[in-house]
């Protein structure tokens, strides 16, 4: 699922980049030699009867190309000059160049639009408890409160909470909580964003702040366990109440959790009620690395009520202008947001950790192909806006870098030199070659780390 997810997700970007530029050159007529999906070894090609365009498949999956016809990569006969890309006034090479990201930005919207007017699930956004001495409890917020808005912000969801205070993080600012408390009553809470660092925005900065999605207390009940797992095989079964583990009572779930995580290879006994019977089960839970440490499984699961959960949850809707409207929004503030991102990891105020290369990418493809259609459409709006944002960065190689040289040669009124081209083409092989690393060292870095 992983694989296909994946390959789904870079072959419809991809395919939508490159027929920005296809449809956008054609409207110059610009000749258009070939439109690939994929680098290197083409393993199919077809030519349509009266196209003048190779339409191919090659072997390296991680992009795509559109080869015009240009006097700067081979001969040109003197009838086809006309058609020739290098030839045209440079508004029209410029809207041929930007193109590309364009259209992934249109289809982030149409994505969006479609997922806005069908509703997207999300959990409410419910705090939890609230960490002590925390810039939420500062801010007199308490478990239970249900956040209504950031500042004039509506916040339907949790995931919106997030993105939300994200954005402003950045900003350092000091926001205004609108929140429901269990009375149903409505109070305002002055949030300070200004407290964190740089290293906070590197992992989940909403621990930071104090802020806790509000998590139904979870008995500590037996509710599923896995096959021939450490559980299983010491007697352990479904409906058992684990009472003590090693004489420590247990109130909840995530106790149990806490004391199997804390005894990895070592001893374990757990006093179980099963119906009228108590019994005493010794196990010794399974070693696992978690984020670089140690800690004890033991392949249990906790016995879920499901109607508390499902009111957890949420599903938002619009009307189709409404929708409309937000999905062009949305897609403005991530393409900010991921802007701000990249411009504070090269000022070295966020670390390079949030770079993420194709086994990330392929991942989360996975992930939410799993979790059903919406969640993977939503990662591949997501996606889109990334890969639009990053070819508009003013690196040679990228279309933001032939952008770059275009706007220089409509402002001086003649083209750029080839001697800047070829130093910019270098420089833009050293910059992408270097991101492209630290990404690849990222993904690397997080299989090992778990």
């Amino acid at each position: 699922m992983t694989l296909l997810a994946f390959i789904g997700a870079i072959a419809s970007l991809v395919v939508f980049h490159e027929y920005g530029h296809f449809l956008v050159a054609r409207r110059c007529n610009v000749k258009v030699l070939r439109f690939s999906l994929g680098f290197g070894k083409v393993l199919y090609s077809k030519r349509f009867k009266g196209s003048d365009t190779e339409w191919v498949l090659s072997a390296i999956p991680l992009g795509g190309y559109v080869k015009m016809l240009d006097e700067r990569e081979g001969y040109v006969a003197p009838d086809e000059l006309p058609l020739a890309f290098n030839r045209k006034p440079v508004l029209q090479r410029m809207a041929i160049v930007v193109a590309g990201p364009l259209a992934n930005f249109l289809l982030a919207i149409a994505l969006y639009w479609g997922l806005f007017m069908y509703g997207v699930p999300g959990i409410k956004p419910m705090l939890g408890e609230v960490s002590v001495a925390s810039a939420a409890a500062m801010a007199q917020l308490q478990a239970g409160d249900t956040v209504q808005a950031v500042n004039d912000d509506a916040i339907p969801s949790w995931q919106e909470l997030r993105w939300n205070l994200l954005d402003r993080a950045l900003r350092h600012e000091t926001v205004t909580l609108t929140t429901l408390d269990k009375a149903g009553k409505t109070h305002n809470h002055s949030l300070a964003l200004s407290g964190l660092q740089a290293s906070d925005l590197d992992g989940e900065f909403m621990d930071k702040l104090g802020l806790h999605l509000y998590d139904p207390i979870l008995l500590p009940v037996i509710g599923k366990l896995t096959a021939d797992g450490v559980a299983q095989q010491a007697g352990l079964q479904t409906g058992d109440v684990v009472l003590r583990a090693n004489g420590v009572a247990l109130q909840r779930f995530q106790d149990l959790i806490r004391e199997v995580a804390s005894h990895a290879e070592q001893p374990l006994v757990l006093e179980v009620q099963r119906g009228a019977q108590q019994l005493s089960i010794t196990l010794q839970p399974r070693k696992v690395l978690e984020g670089g440490k140690a800690v004890g499984k033991i392949g249990a699961g906790p016995q879920v009520d499901e109607a508390l959960w499902q009111d957890m949850f949420t599903t938002v809707s619009y009307s189709p202008v409404q929708a409309l409207l937000l999905a062009g929004r949305k897609t403005w503030e991530t393409s900010i947001i991921s802007l701000k991102m990249m411009g504070k990891m090269v000022l070295g105020e966020v670390s390079l950790k949030n770079l993420s290369g194709p086994i990330t990418i392929a991942d989360y493809a996975g992930q939410s192909a799993s979790m059903g259609l919406v969640a993977y459409l939503t990662f591949l709006a997501l996606v889109s806006i990334s890969l639009g944002v990053l070819n508009l960065l003013p690196i040679p190689l990228l279309d933001g870098g032939h952008l770059l040289y275009y706007a220089a040669e409509f402002i001086k009124g003649s083209a750029v030199s080839e001697k800047s081209w070829e130093i910019g083409q270098k420089i833009g092989i050293a910059l992408l070659g270097t991101m492209m690393l630290f990404a690849f060292y990222n993904d690397i870095n997080r299989i090992i780390s778990g």
